[in-house]
């Protein structure tokens, strides 16, 4: 009993006209829109995903949702992380700088700490 069905059941999918497929559907667009600056998917930013649905009749806004409580939090721990590394790289700089000033003011007092000319030489030099 078990054959016949089973039989019955595969002829009818290879006869049947929708198509059944295991593969994930590619996004469309992806390519366009990195291409002209915007977010990869329609929905990892812009107004659809950062206002609210919706509102009260009398103009309150809505309660955030979780996925904007989330994203919001991520975009403050983001900028953190900017500000922070903007500050290491500015102290980087100023660090540097300090080092290139101390080798220039080695280099003079190198410099200063030569033997100068005496007698005959010290004459000709300043001819």
């Amino acid at each position: 009993m078990a054959a016949p069905f089973r039989t019955l059941c595969c002829t009818a999918l290879r006869h049947s006209s929708r198509c059944f497929t295991t593969t994930c559907g590619a996004q469309a667009g992806i390519k366009w829109r990195t291409e002209n600056g915007l977010a990869r998917s329609g929905t990892e930013y812009g107004p659809l995903t950062d206002f609210p649905d919706w509102s009260f009749a009398d103009g309150r806004s809505a309660p955030p949702l979780k996925g904007q409580l989330r994203r919001k939090q991520e975009r403050e721990t983001l900028a953190r992380r900017i500000v922070s590394l903007s500050s290491e790289v500015d102290k980087g700089m100023e660090v540097w700088r300090e080092k290139r000033e101390e080798a220039k003011r080695m280099a003079e007092r190198n410099k200063s700490l030569l033997l100068k000319p005496k007698g005959n030489l010290l004459l000709k030099k300043n001819k």
